[in-house]
């Protein structure tokens, strides 16, 4: 076979030992950009850390704010499923105060949010979450951070931030992402998810982790 058609025909990527046909290429996938865990990640974890933020196990009142179901994939960055990765949420209230000791007002934090929510990725790599639909505090456009542990240890922390939120344009963490297509990735819309629950949201987000 000439050599230019054996060109056209199999393009290879030579990776540490691996050969990659063209189409596994075209497959791969970006893996989710890295940000910074901030100051507001647990010191403690509230009595209750299930996946749903909007109501605290014993309150007999849900929280504040718009109701978001937030849901996606832990993937590697071929496309396949990461089955038990840990999934960690925190954000702030609806009226922009975290529930920790060195955030300001804590004591006005609306105590029917729980504020931090854990889940296991099933078999598929998917996580859910029903939470809030992010508010901005002071110096920050509204986002969700998010921390994955991979079975075997590693850690990806990231952030999600909402479509279409002007404030966005000028949040220093956001726009520390330099390349434009990883900073689109952890910018996720919210829509009308009515199907869901009356008055909620959806907002669907895929998180791909490095090999």
């Amino acid at each position: 076979m000439p050599i230019a058609t054996l060109a056209r025909r199999r393009l290879a990527l030579a990776a540490g030992g691996l050969v990659l046909p063209l189409p596994a290429l075209a497959q791969m996938r970006a893996a989710t950009p890295a940000q910074t865990r901030g100051p507001f990640y647990p010191v403690a974890f509230p009595p209750d850390t299930d996946a749903d933020l909007v109501r605290v196990r014993g309150a007999a009142a849900e929280a504040m704010g718009i109701v978001a179901h937030l849901r996606g994939r832990i993937t590697d960055t071929a496309g396949e499923p990461i089955p038990g990765a840990l999934v960690e949420i925190w954000q702030c209230d609806a009226n922009g105060r975290y529930n920790h000791p060195r955030a300001p007002e804590t004591r006005l934090f609306d105590g029917n949010f729980q504020g931090y929510g854990r889940v296991v990725a099933d078999a598929r790599g998917a996580y859910a979450f029903r939470t809030l639909r992010p508010a901005p505090y002071p110096g920050r456009t509204p986002h969700i951070h998010v921390q994955v542990t991979r079975p075997g240890g590693a850690v990806l922390v990231t952030q999600f931030y909402v479509a279409g939120e002007p404030l966005n344009a000028r949040d220093g963490v956001l726009n520390g992402i330099r390349d434009p297509r990883a900073r689109e990735s952890v910018i996720i819309s919210f829509v009308p998810a009515d199907r869901i629950e009356p008055r909620a949201l959806l907002a669907e987000a895929d998180i791909v982790l490095r090999p």
